[in-house]
């Protein structure tokens, strides 16, 4: 649908907006780092915002230490009676101008709330499972959400199977700090510390330890690699597979050639994207996968499977497999292991890319362009804001 003229304003600078956001998660990941990322660039430009949300989650302390204006909230469950009360509560309260729900739950309970509390609300959805057939989400998209935003094309095809007004979807991408991500340690000394030479490649991944993300497959994919490099392919992050993976790392290590390291979490991360040659997300399935734009943004080359957002993410500024083939995934590392100059251009392009599509300042200003369009009564704001 193409994109509306602006709407006419009145003379002099539009106010300050209210928000509320909320998020019911009390750990800490890719959302809520968008969360951080997305509240602290509109507090910069003057607007107030009140953050609910579990006081002892990991979101609430970050925001602690930011100074903001937190609120605990809590739910039980999707049924939970008593925490739609307490939220009508708290957004009359704070005389808010719209609602921003960012998690299942939040949006859920949020969504009931702010009909109740005769609020706007802006619900964003970040994973790209099938939404298409549950009548509580066909509710929610259609009726009590006045918009929903996804964070790549391929998750806004998932709102709009599940009954979302196509007036009111639309899609903003997530977004990656590149500053957040400076490397505190030298390449060379990461590198040295992780045992790899300088002529060795480095396969960095960077993702939770869950079967989703297809790390077994990268495992897989380095005992078919035919380059004549040495080979270090190191997995930071955490999660449930763990355990699993360090066994299959074992077992495919075949030192000093190939090498499988599993790094558990890692603070630096950005220092261990600097020293990677290659960066790879072998996904089986993605809303968007905020690490590849990280690697992007420090202008790594990517492999990564194309598979729902992160296909669409990383599009032509790196290598796109197909998802669980491990011998298409080793070819595409080959190919670029053996041709240092096209990693390279790929890593130019992968910055460049990430800059301009994938930076907060972006995400920021469609944020307060969809939120002024609701609060200034427009039915289809998301058709206003056009493509992403």
């Amino acid at each position: 649908m193409p994109s509306r003229p602006p709407a006419p304003s009145s003379a002099g600078p539009p106010r300050p907006l209210r928000l509320v956001h909320v998020d019911t998660e009390t750990g800490f990941s890719g959302g809520e780092a968008q969360v951080v990322g997305l509240v602290e660039g509109l507090r910069a430009r003057g607007h107030a915002c009140v953050v609910a949300g579990p006081a002892d989650g990991a979101l609430a302390a970050r925001g602690r230490e930011l100074g903001w204006d937190w609120r605990d909230f809590r739910a039980a469950s999707d049924m939970d009676v008593l925490a739609v009360l307490r939220l009508v509560r708290l957004l009359r309260s704070v005389g808010c101008d719209l609602a921003h729900l960012h998690t299942g739950r939040g949006a859920w309970i949020g969504g009931l709330a702010a009909r109740l509390a005769k609020v706007p609300c802006v619900v964003t959805r970040r994973q790209d499972k099938r939404l298409a057939g549950s009548p509580k989400r066909r509710l929610l998209y259609r009726h009590l959400a006045t918009a929903s935003v996804g964070i790549s094309p391929g998750v806004t095809e998932q709102l709009l199977a599940a009954g979302a007004p196509a007036g009111r979807v639309a899609t903003i991408w997530s977004a990656v700090d590149p500053a957040r991500l400076q490397p505190r340690e030298a390449a060379g000394a990461v590198r040295e510390r992780l045992g790899v030479g300088a002529g060795d490649l480095l396969v960095v991944s960077t993702a939770r330890l869950v079967r989703r993300k297809g790390l077994d497959v990268l495992l897989e994919a380095l005992t078919r690699l035919r380059t004549s490099r040495s080979v270090t392919v190191a997995l930071a992050g955490d999660g449930p597979e763990r355990a699993a993976l360090e066994e299959r790392a074992r077992a495919a290590s075949s030192p000093p050639a190939r090498r499988a390291l599993v790094l558990g979490s890692v603070a630096d991360v950005g220092s261990l994207l600097a020293a990677a040659d290659l960066f790879v997300l072998p996904s089986r399935a993605e809303g968007l996968g905020v690490a590849a734009l990280e690697a992007m943004a420090l202008g790594r080359a990517v492999v990564a499977t194309d598979v729902g957002g992160l296909g669409q993410a990383v599009h032509d500024a790196g290598r796109l497999v197909p998802p669980d083939d491990p011998a298409a995934l080793a070819a595409a590392i080959d190919r670029l292991a053996d041709d240092p100059r096209e990693a390279a251009l790929l890593g130019e392009r992968a910055a460049l890319r990430a800059s301009r599509v994938f930076g907060f300042d972006v995400q920021v200003e469609r944020y307060i362009a969809l939120y002024r369009r609701i609060v200034a009564g427009d039915p289809e704001p998301g058709a206003a804001l056009g493509p992403a």
